[in-house]
Parts: structure tokens; C-alpha cells; sequence
């Protein structure tokens, strides 16, 4: 159980924090006044904490900065790292990282006793003498490190030194989040992306808590995945991409080193092979996959629904089996993603045929299978998890469909296309982007409720939220940047905080204060005019 403090919710704006951040719980002196004046108030993040109780004297990082971790704990050591390596660029100091004992500086304490922290909470302390990050799990830990990052000035994001004061709030904060699950989907497969670019967005998914990262990697217009006992999928079925551009794919041993990189930052890598439809590219990789023994020819445009594998074909089970076997053996995550969205062109009765067949594929090489909401028109898997993503008008048939399943026992993600979707327009001038589900501006993206969007579905069902980036017009980094944010860090605090800060007049206010930060990181983003952003 969370525990339920008397002092009160971070829910009104910056102004009012700022009013109530350092004197809630005891003054600061006087002579500290003007110090305290620039701080970024306690709580004042994304996604919004569940307990603030913001108070007393801020702490300062200094030159005589160290971060301690326990003695013997790797995980902490590293996360140790990962923020010294934040800090040291743009405060000029050294921040040892050492396992000394010390009652200063920044502390990262796993504590098995926590138990009500869950294995992704934090309790936060900041005051006069030091910061002390407290979790059961190394994955709270690291999130309890993205909230310090955000408690200090945005220029600390910066390569180069920069001046101070690096001062944190002070008060104490405890955080879990609301629902297990909080991703963000990439679609290397429209437009493929190289492996330093999925970092660079893991990196930038990371810093809000989301720990989920999807990867889209097949579909009509590329196989982006070596399969050794299929080779030709990645060699052929991957040398092109939307508008004909060269295209790629990833090695094994690229796909593991993401999946590495996920995992250090606590996102857990879901592949996703998308069939029975969205398979041409694999069609033309092999010939004997189609029903009439022809391949097509590879696709480069961005029309949906026209390509279906062969159900009533043997061969395509043994394609199945050893596609899923290969990916699974490299993702230590326990979900596989089998899409199954716009299988246009396969018959009711044989779709519901392959998921028969496929699903349990999926179970016996040890995985959890998930699939697009229209998995529910089949017969779910005991355990599998449908991605919803219907928008307004979505007919109330295929939503009756997706609730029955849900109060039978499947779980559900949800990504409604005209919230969550990221590469939706913005506005009707907007670059970038599609609009089949219509315009969506960032206070669409933010305000809504996971817990009560879909009418009839328990919330007990409600798995968590994805936001999909869909790359049919995105192919360079500032694309995805662009296209993510200021978005994403909001589905993120939908899937993270509780329902009760759910505000959007106080979260603009939140959420302009990053763009400074994105600046100092050199990423690219949508300067809605909905957000207040701070003068440049």
C-alpha cells in the first residue's frame, strides 16, 4: 500500500508550488532565501509524483559532491554512473561515485524493506546536508534519478559547463506508479533507423519513466531482423523502405545490443513481428509463403490491408515457428507482439485459423503474446494483452468486442490513435505526420483518463498506455523528436501518476519548463502554442 501522507497533493500550478515548495514543512533561514529562489520546486517533474511534501533547506551539488551507492551492488553502481555522467558535463565537478559511507551528498539506497515502493517506486529526501534516493528495485532507483534530473536547473542537461547553483528542493517525495506498463512504440519498419537513433530515443523515453520500448520490426515495406534460418527476410525483405530509400535491418548482435541498452535504462524490449497481414515484405522474401507460389515485388508505398501469409499452407507454420523461436531467444522480455491489425486481405475464418495456430507458438518458447486489439475477434490466449488502438470513430461493435474480452480476463494497452498516436498531425500545417484519425494537439494527447476511456472495461483490465510512432513520413531523429514531443512525457504521466493530478491547466505549466531542457539536449520539438514556453 502507498502511503497516504497529510500534507497535500502536488495539484495546483507552478506559481502555487512555488508559493508553498520551501516553507510547507519549516522555513529556510533567511540568509538562504535568495539561494532557494532559483530552485525548481519539489514535485514540479513529469510524470507528476504520487506524494510530494515539499520543505526545509535545498541541497546544494558542489565540487565536494559524492555519490554513494552500497558496497556490492552493481545495478546501483551503475545507475551511479549514468547520473555522474548527466552531472559532470555541465557542473565542471568530479561526482565520485564511491560505496563509502557518508551521511552527505547524492545517496542511492536499495532497500528490500521498501516493499511498498513495488519494483518500480522511490522515496525521494532532499535537505540541507544531502539527497537520498531509496527503493526496493534498481528499476525505482533509476526513476527516483529521473526526478532528480528534473529537480535541477534544465541547463544541467548540457554538454558543456555551465554556471550554477545546482540546487534541489527541498522536502521528501514517494512514488509508484499507476500502471505497470508505460511505452512508447517505434515503427523501424516504414523507415528503418539505425541503432544509435533507437538509443537516442530510448534515452529521451527513459528520462520520463516510460519502460516499454516496442519495436515494430516488420511489415509490408521492410524486414528489419536477422533470422538465420530465413535469411533472406533481412537481406531482401529489409533492403528497402517507404519512398524506396536503402533501407537495413538489424544483426542479432545489433538487436541484442538494444535490447542491452533498453535494459540498463529499464525499458523492456517487445518485438513485433505484425501477421497475418502487413507481410509483404516477407511475401517477396520468399516465394513459397503466398498462396499461388509467386512472390510480389517489394513494396515502397504506404497503403495498408493488401497482404495476408498463406493460412492454409503448412510452410507458413514452420516460417511462424522459427521466426518466433529466433526472436525470442534474444529478447529476455516476457512479450512478443504478433500484430494482427488490417488483416484485410485474410478471410475472418482463417484469421481466426492463425492466431489459433500461432499463439501458442509464442507460449511455448516462453513468451507472453500480444497482439492489436483485433486479436479479441479470435480466441485470446489465456494471459495475452490487446493493444487497443480504436479512436472516435471506432464503431461500437468493435469496442463491445474489446471490452467483452477485457471482462473476461484479457488485458488490455491502450493507445488510442487520436490521443496517443505521435505521428498524427498536430495541426493541418504541420510538416510532418498523417491525420486519418484526426489532428491531435498536445492537451488532446494528455487529457483523458486510461482508467475510464473505455466504457465497460473494468480498470483492473487496463494493463497501461503506449504511445506508437508510425514512421511513414518520419525518418531522421529530428523527425522523431519532433513528432514525440511535447506528447510523449504526456502519455508517459497518464500511465505513471495518479489519477487525482490528472490537471492539464497545471501540467502545461510543467511541461513548458522543458523545453529549456530539451534545448540544452539538443533535441527537436513542437513549440505548441497550448504550452506556455519560457521566453528564449
Amino acid at each position: 500500500m502507498r502511503q497516504q501522507w497529510t500534507t497535500p497533493r502536488l495539484l495546483g500550478s507552478l506559481l502555487l508550488v512555488a508559493a508553498v515548495g520551501i516553507s510547507c514543512v519549516g522555513a529556510a533561514p533567511a540568509g538562504e532565501a535568495k539561494a532557494a529562489s532559483g530552485v525548481v520546486p519539489l514535485g514540479q517533474v513529469i510524470p507528476a509524483p504520487a506524494e510530494v511534501e515539499p520543505g526545509g533547506s535545498p541541497y546544494e551539488i558542489t565540487s565536494r559532491t559524492r555519490i554513494r551507492v552500497e558496497e556490492g551492488s552493481r545495478e546501483a553502481r551503475r545507475i551511479g554512473e549514468q547520473l555522474a555522467g548527466v552531472l559532470r558535463p555541465s557542473t565542471g565537478y568530479r561526482l565520485p561515485v564511491t560505496d563509502e559511507g557518508g551521511g552527505d551528498g547524492i545517496r542511492l539506497e536499495l532497500s528490500g524493506k521498501a516493499k511498498e515502493l513495488g519494483a518500480e517506486g522511490y522515496r525521494f529526501a532532499s535537505g540541507r546536508r544531502g539527497v537520498t534516493i531509496t527503493a526496493k528495485e534498481p528499476a525505482g532507483l533509476f526513476h527516483g534519478v529521473q526526478t532528480l534530473r528534473q529537480q535541477l536547473p534544465p541547463r544541467i542537461e548540457s554538454d558543456s559547463r555551465q554556471e550554477g547553483p545546482w540546487q534541489v528542493a527541498g522536502g521528501r517525495i514517494e512514488d509508484t506508479p499507476r500502471f505497470a506498463y508505460r511505452g512508447a512504440m517505434l515503427d523501424v519498419s516504414r523507415h528503418f533507423f539505425t541503432v544509435e537513433q533507437v538509443k537516442r530515443y530510448i534515452d529521451q523515453m527513459a528520462m520520463y519513466k516510460v519502460n516499454k520500448l516496442h519495436l515494430h520490426i516488420s511489415d509490408d515495406q521492410g524486414w528489419r531482423i536477422a533470422i538465420d534460418s530465413w535469411p533472406r527476410l533481412a537481406e531482401y525483405g529489409g533492403s528497402t523502405q517507404v519512398g524506396g530509400g536503402p533501407g537495413g535491418y538489424y544483426t542479432k548482435d545489433q538487436y541484442k545490443d538494444i535490447v542491452r541498452y533498453a535494459s540498463e535504462r529499464y525499458l523492456e524490449v517487445i518485438p513485433e513481428i505484425d501477421m497475418p497481414g502487413h507481410t509483404n515484405a516477407a511475401l517477396a522474401s520468399y516465394a513459397e509463403l503466398n498462396c499461388n507460389g509467386v512472390a510480389p515485388p517489394l513494396y515502397t508505398g504506404t497503403n495498408v490491408g493488401f497482404s495476408s501469409l498463406c493460412v492454409p499452407k503448412e510452410i507458413t507454420y514452420d516460417f511462424v515457428d522459427d521466426v518466433i523461436r529466433e526472436i525470442a531467444a534474444l529478447t529476455p522480455g516476457r512479450y512478443l507482439h504478433i500484430g494482427g491489425d488490417e488483416a484485410h486481405s485474410t478471410p475472418h475464418e482463417d484469421y481466426v485459423t492463425f492466431m489459433d495456430r500461432v499463439q501458442p507458438v509464442v507460449a511455448k518458447y516462453g513468451k507472453t503474446v500480444m497482439g492489436w486489439h483485433q486479436l479479441t475477434g479470435a480466441n485470446p490466449a489465456e494471459g495475452a494483452i490487446a493493444q487497443y488502438w480504436g479512436y472516435d470513430q471506432t464503431g461500437q461493435a468493435e469496442r463491445d468486442q474489446v471490452v467483452a474480452a477485457a471482462k473476461k480476463g484479457t488485458k488490455l494497452v491502450l493507445s488510442p490513435a487520436d490521443r496517443s498516436y505521435l505521428d498524427m498531425k498536430y495541426n493541418k500545417d504541420t510538416p510532418l505526420g498523417l491525420a486519418w484519425a484526426g489532428l491531435v494537439e498536445v492537451d488532446r494527447s494528455y487529457d483523458w483518463d486510461p482508467g475510464t476511456y473505455l466504457a465497460g472495461a473494468p480498470e483492473s483490465s487496463i494493463f497501461g498506455v503506449e504511445a506508437p510512432l508510425w514512421s511513414e513520413t518520419i525518418s531522421t531523429s529530428k523527425h522523431i523528436e519532433f513528432m514525440a514531443f511535447p506528447r510523449l512525457p504526456g502519455i508517459a504521466e497518464l500511465g505513471w501518476s495518479p489519477a487525482s493530478t490528472h490537471d492539464w491547466e497545471a501540467y502545461k505549466v510543467r511541461l513548458a519548463a522543458h523545453g529549456p531542457r530539451w534545448d540544452a539536449l539538443g533535441m527537436d520539438y513542437y513549440k505548441s502554442a497550448k504550452v506556455p514556453w519560457p521566453a528564449s
